[in-house]
């Protein structure tokens, strides 16, 4: 009896593994896990781009997996999620200000705040709303760092809405892409994913060299 019962229980959820997090909650977890990385503070640490990638990788008919996900209803479940976690996380930011951030203790959300902010001033709004979608950790933070610099509602929603759309869609379907193209794609899964979540990383990587080497040029001239 004992031993049924512990047959019955569900695996531990593993919320950093994309494929855990799809094999346990389908596309309902997709939306929930892209609101809470896009819109919460606490969510910077989530795979959103893996997840994306896994998940239109799953969706292909015949690979492991696949009949618990429906490529429409992952598409819509990502858009959703999406968006409506970066306008909570701009509402958020608009009601508690740069305090809000200030008081965040991780080091992650400190740099990406900082991150954010450079690609505010670097790029004008809208092109840094749409641009920080794709570099982890910063899109977490633009969201509440836009309410809080008072950014338009209005074109805070419009590129958000643009940025989120492409970037939520546009990963489904190159994981969906690859799933058709590949045989057996899915015996490949892990090495996949660790691809995606390396070329993620290299747009934050590179505002970060940048970041340094304006700050060495500026010591440098003094």
């Amino acid at each position: 009896m004992a031993v049924s019962a512990l047959a019955a229980m569900p695996q531990a959820v593993n919320i950093l593994d994309a494929g855990s997090l799809l094999s346990a909650f389908g596309a309902l977890g997709i939306a929930i896990v892209l609101f809470a990385e896009t819109g919460l503070l606490i969510g910077f640490f989530l795979p959103g781009d893996s997840l994306l990638f896994t998940a239109g990788l799953l969706c292909v008919p015949g690979t492991h997996g696949s009949a618990r996900l429906s490529l429409t209803q992952v598409l819509v479940a990502a858009v959703a999620g999406a968006l409506a976690g970066a306008q909570a996380g701009f509402w958020i930011g608009r009601r508690g200000g740069r305090a809000l951030l200030a008081r965040a203790r991780a080091r992650k959300i400190r740099e990406g705040a900082t991150r954010a902010e450079e690609l505010l001033n670097r790029y004008g709004h809208a092109k840094a709303i749409v641009l920080a979608r794709f570099v982890p950790v910063v899109r977490t933070v633009l969201n509440p760092l836009a309410g809080a610099l008072n950014v338009p509602t209005r074109l805070f929603t419009l590129w958000q809405m643009a940025g989120g759309t492409v970037w939520a869609v546009g990963l489904v379907l190159a994981g969906y892409a690859l799933g058709a193209s590949v045989p057996n794609v899915d015996h490949y899964l892990l090495p996949m994913v660790a691809l995606v979540v390396g070329l993620s990383m290299i747009p934050l990587v590179r505002e970060i060299l940048r970041s340094r080497s304006r700050r060495a040029s500026e010591t440098g001239s003094r």
